[in-house]
């Protein structure tokens, strides 16, 4: 792997707009961050992701509680992936 210079790693890092979401598949709930390439409106981004033809979601620091368990304790995680055919709803978090 090529080292970055710092110049490198900061256009890398700011290539990309973090957005906390909530999304709900049939079995889960998931809250996470999804980060999208700042091209665009950022309003539109989400939509476009779950347009894409993309088979998973990358989905940081990131929590999962069990709607078919509601009494399963809520399970947290660096990372996860998720199938986009099962998501049901995504939609930005307010904070």
């Amino acid at each position: 792997m090529a080292n970055l210079d710092r110049d490198e790693k900061t256009t890398f890092t700011t290539a990309a707009w973090r957005e906390k979401v909530y999304i709900e598949t049939a079995e889960h709930i998931i809250i996470g961050n999804v980060f999208m390439p700042k091209i665009g409106k950022r309003a539109r981004m989400l939509s476009e992701i779950l347009n894409t033809n993309k088979q998973f979601l990358a989905i940081t620091d990131c929590q999962v509680e069990f709607k078919l368990m509601p009494q399963r304790e809520v399970e947290f995680y660096e990372f996860m992936q998720v199938n986009m055919a099962t998501i049901l709803i995504m939609r930005p978090v307010d904070e």
